[in-house]
């Protein structure tokens, strides 16, 4: 009896652990690709929360700003005026200020010195967006490279094989480099693509109150004093 117990218990099969699959080996497994995908993932955040802080800033608003320039303004208190808008040090007071700058010319001319700053003031808001715009774009691109360069060494493993006999194991390098990039590629594109949107929101809102401000103070010039 225990002899055929032993017997029995020998021809069980033995339990295996399942091992999972976790971010460090999917990333070892992409290649050198995923480096660059990293690469380009870490730039993203940077751009996005450097512009996310920049255009907070920007849209900040002192709701008295343009009562205390037109006091100032009907006032003959122009050096004042100029100075409020130092100290403000926001895009709206600089545009203000090359308007106040202009003051005793033609409405067209201090309009073209308004536009003119305020077209350098988007420049700055939109800086870095299309470094994130070639990213969601070229992140999938790379990722798919990974996914054609891990399909070319699956198939050169086959060809290198002896005897016509193919191993899983020995095409299994391949395919995660192919698989794993395309999902890195993806995932990093995915991500910069809704970023990139959003930071462009954000941009046309702090613009439409540069225009707001604009006809603010051009409204202010031709009012009656």
């Amino acid at each position: 009896m225990l002899i055929l117990q032993a017997a029995t218990a020998a021809n069980l099969p033995t339990e295996t652990v399942a091992k999972e699959m976790n971010l460090w080996e999917m990333y070892q497994y992409g290649g050198p690709i995923m480096h660059v995908l990293v690469i380009m993932f870490a730039l993203a955040i940077y751009i996005f929360i450097e512009r996310l802080v920049t255009l907070k800033q920007a849209s900040k608003e002192d709701n008295t700003f343009m009562n205390r320039i037109k006091d100032y303004i009907y006032d003959g208190k122009i050096d004042a005026a100029k100075k409020l808008c130092h100290d403000t040090n926001s895009p709206t007071s600089r545009m203000v200020e090359k308007g106040i700058s202009r003051l005793g010319r033609p409405m067209g001319d201090v309009l073209v010195a308004i536009e003119n700053v305020g077209n350098l003031e988007i420049a700055k808001l939109e800086k870095g967006l299309v470094i994130m715009a070639s990213i969601s774009g070229g992140a999938p691109m790379l990722g798919f490279l990974g996914t054609v360069t891990g399909m070319v060494l699956v198939f050169f493993n086959m060809a290198q094989s002896s005897g016509g006999s193919i191993q899983l194991g020995d095409l299994s390098v391949g395919m995660y480099q192919a698989m794993v990039t395309t999902v890195g590629g993806l995932i990093v594109g995915i991500l910069a693509y809704f970023a990139y949107n959003y930071l462009v929101s954000r941009i046309d809102s702090v613009v439409r109150i540069l225009e707001a401000r604009t006809m603010e103070f051009l409204d202010l010039l031709n009012e009656p004093a």
